[in-house]
């Protein structure tokens, strides 16, 4: 089923491409919109993989929107993404 899903810390192409190439072999082909706020992701998933999509997120550092965080976790998110992000630029 296709679904949409926002995540946060997503920011440019770069955390896109990231994205989709970490994402491809477990979930397949993963869309992003840029263009709305906050970002999202649109795939074809059961609800079964929601919990490892949401996993998989947020060690990437792009955690879904409902994703409860406290302060250490949040931080954590966003460092991992700057990462994530130019990773993706350089592999763009």
């Amino acid at each position: 089923m296709i679904q949409t899903f926002q995540v946060i810390n997503v920011k440019c192409g770069g955390c896109a491409a990231t994205l989709k190439e970490k994402l491809f072999e477990k979930f397949g082909e993963v869309e992003v919109n840029l263009e709305k706020e906050p970002r999202e992701i649109r795939l074809d998933i059961e609800e079964e993989k929601i919990p490892a999509l949401g996993e998989a997120l947020k060690k990437l550092g792009y955690p879904f929107l409902t994703e409860k965080m406290g302060f250490v976790d949040g931080t954590s998110t966003k460092a991992k993404s700057f990462v994530s992000c130019a990773i993706g630029k350089m592999n763009n």
